[in-house]
């Protein structure tokens, strides 16, 4: 029989294999749109209750994350009760489910595409499937730096942040992030509706993505050396600028992304009509272009099979060790 810890890493790592080859599924059961269909319901019954808005968003926070465990967790133990193969399976779908890398890389080609064809007008569409930002009006140079900010945020909460949580636990841990990361995606903005309302769903997702942002600081300029990159330069700007962005988080994977195509992301944007002064991240050395995208998507693949390699052995090691230090007791 295969221990947990060894059940875990199969689980997680053919999730994995399974997100490379085939992608996310675009289904209407996906648990992600399940989630995304949970949150707007119970958004509008806590809306009613007698009490602030933030507290409003606490329950609303309480309710999804305990609820999206609690499913999960039952559909792991009946999974179990049915044979050791079932549980497995069960567990690597979840995790699948989870992650996006393929997915993240595929939106962004579409982009690319576009921009090849000379079909601005494609470009900003599909451009804005997988940005917060007004993309009408934005041109080819302001559209690939968009890609490239997506792609490197993508990397992390969509790649190494439910890596992560699968193997602190599994695929209840996988679910727990993405069911955070979802709460963050649909009601974590700052704009009058949400300010308040969405307070808990944002503090918590940057809490969630604190420690995989801060391990992607040094595994993204590990993968730019490897794709051809300059190691220093994407390590320099990581430290450098990774603060300036509005976000505790998603500044890291940006300026160190920037750091190795050595180009400047960041910048004013337009969201919902209203423009919003940011500021830039890295330095202007080189022109961005469709190179760059691609090579920003390069770097996300090679940090996520970093990051699993790493992982795994982590975890074994760390098993190792345990197991050697009760032994020695």
């Amino acid at each position: 029989m295969i221990n947990p810890v060894h059940s875990f890493l199969i689980q997680i790592t053919v999730a994995y294999v399974v997100d490379i080859i085939i992608g996310d599924p675009q289904w209407q059961y996906h648990p992600v749109r399940l989630i995304g269909r949970l949150i707007e319901s119970v958004e509008s019954g806590v809306r009613k209750l007698p009490i602030s808005e933030r507290l409003n968003g606490i329950i609303l926070t309480l309710i999804i994350v305990a609820g999206t465990v609690l499913a999960t967790y039952v559909l792991v133990l009946v999974s179990r009760n049915i044979c050791f193969l079932c549980e497995l399976m069960m567990g690597a779908l979840i995790i699948y489910f989870s992650i996006s890398i393929k997915s993240l890389a595929f939106e962004a080609k579409k982009v690319m595409t576009s921009l090849k064809e000379n079909d601005l007008i494609k470009a900003r569409k599909f451009l804005a499937k997988i940005v917060g930002r007004d993309t009408v009006h934005l041109n080819e140079e302001q559209i690939m730096r968009a890609c490239v900010e997506t792609v490197a945020e993508g990397s992390v909460d969509g790649v190494l942040s439910p890596l992560f949580y699968s193997f602190i636990g599994g695929p209840i841990g996988a679910i727990a992030y993405k069911a955070v990361n979802t709460l963050d995606s649909m009601v974590g903005y700052k704009n009058e509706k949400y300010i308040r309302f969405g307070w808990a769903s944002a503090r918590l997702d940057d809490v969630a993505n604190y420690i995989p942002a801060r391990i992607s600081c040094l595994l993204i300029p590990m993968a730019s050396f490897l794709c051809g990159c300059s190691f220093k330069r994407s390590l320099k700007i990581a430290l450098r600028d990774g603060r300036r962005h509005e976000s505790p988080n998603s500044g890291i994977p940006e300026a160190a992304i920037a750091g190795a195509l050595g180009v400047q992301l960041g910048g004013p944007s337009t969201y919902q009509g209203e423009f919003v002064e940011k500021p830039f991240i890295g330095d202007n050395q080189n022109q961005l272009t469709l190179k760059s995208v691609d090579t920003a998507v390069k770097i996300t693949y090679v940090t996520s099979i970093l990051f699993l390699i790493f992982g795994i052995a982590t975890i074994i090691c760390l098993r190792y060790f345990s197991l050697h230090f009760i032994h020695n007791l």
